[in-house]
């Protein structure tokens, strides 16, 4: 068997990691990284004109406790999701009336708009693992999403810091959109149950990934 002499350089690291989410650490970091995303969404929302989240919820969070790591992950991504609703209701005001969605939703979407934020997110997760498995650190042990079997969550933890980037780019190109620009396509949603769920075409989806990877890129060279 070959193996690298590298392939061991990691344990330290990833028994630090481990050790995060017994010490307080792991608490802080779950904290930093809701606080974060709430930055990034604030910088999309004044981008725009539209209103902040306010200093009482980087308050609420600093605040929040609870002894159970599980039960406190809970109410931490409670107080996420509902800030993030209200983001994503003003943020939808910027997208033309004839495509816009009346809410946010993730998986299984029904509406293009929705299933373009979500193959965006996507593509963001697979930069995010290749960064995470480059840094040594192990994908599916995070701090403020669950980590339930077969979940990468600390890949979705890192995630968080990152979606505004997404969201100012699907704003942007989002704006040029008709309806003309998306099909529907019947599928399965169960084995006793069929929906129609609305998609980019298949040349604009082309465009988007491209678009998309090509600003990334030239964004993390400028950064570099």
């Amino acid at each position: 068997m070959l193996k690298s002499f590298d392939d061991d350089s990691h344990i330290n690291t990833r028994v630090c990691q481990y050790e995060a989410l017994n010490n307080g650490k792991g608490v802080h970091i779950a904290k930093q990284i809701v606080l974060g995303k709430f930055e990034g969404q604030n910088q999309v929302l004044s981008k725009y004109g539209l209103k902040r989240h306010d200093f009482s919820v980087v308050e609420k969070v600093k605040n929040l406790k609870d002894e159970n790591s599980e039960r406190f992950r809970a109410r931490l991504m409670a107080c996420e999701g509902h800030f993030s609703d209200r983001y994503f209701n003003q943020i939808f005001t910027l997208i033309p009336e004839s495509v816009r969605p009346e809410c946010r939703s993730t998986f299984k979407a029904y509406d293009g708009v929705n299933n373009i934020f979500n193959l965006a997110y996507e593509i963001l997760s697979w930069k995010v693992q290749h960064a995470l498995i480059k840094a040594k650190l192990e994908p599916y042990l995070g701090f403020l999403h669950s980590t339930a079997k077969g979940k990468p969550s600390l890949i979705c933890d890192f995630m968080e810091l990152y979606r505004y980037l997404i969201d100012d780019f699907i704003i942007q190109y989002c704006r040029k959109l008709k309806r003309q620009d998306f099909i529907v396509e019947s599928e399965d949603f169960s084995t006793k149950r069929k929906g129609k769920r609305e998609y980019l075409n298949d040349s604009q989806t082309r465009d988007l990934v491209k678009t998309l990877i090509s600003t990334s890129k030239a964004k993390s060279e400028c950064q570099e």
